[in-house]
């Protein structure tokens, strides 16, 4: 899973059209749109936080944190964004649909 949240042909299979990685600033291309965002944290295999290059609150980011839970084995995908009240449905929303694009990648 950790390439998958890293590496610019894990994110392109399900998480844009196409990603360029330049060490810690990755390109995200959708369609016509271009975003760029940096790493701003990483433990790897285990978290990583980015922070759009366009972000006006400083303190806004979006992760990925890898869970294991030992018990089972099984793993468990966190992720924490910021959205606007009014934009918290859709990306909830937005992010029910990457995820189930990233389960596909994964065979899950």
């Amino acid at each position: 899973m950790w390439n998958q949240l890293t590496t610019a042909l894990g994110l392109s299979a399900w998480f844009a059209d196409e990603v360029i990685v330049d060490k810690d600033l990755y390109t995200f291309k959708w369609n016509k749109e271009t975003q760029e965002a940096q790493v701003i944290d990483m433990k790897p295999e285990t978290s990583v936080r980015y922070r759009w290059a366009d972000e006006e609150d400083e303190h806004a980011y979006f992760e990925f944190i890898i869970h294991t839970i030992e018990l089972t084995g099984s793993t468990a995908l966190e992720i924490t964004d910021f959205a606007e009240p009014g934009e918290k449905k859709d990306s909830i929303a937005l992010w029910d649909s990457q995820v189930d694009d990233l389960k596909r990648t994964l065979g899950i």
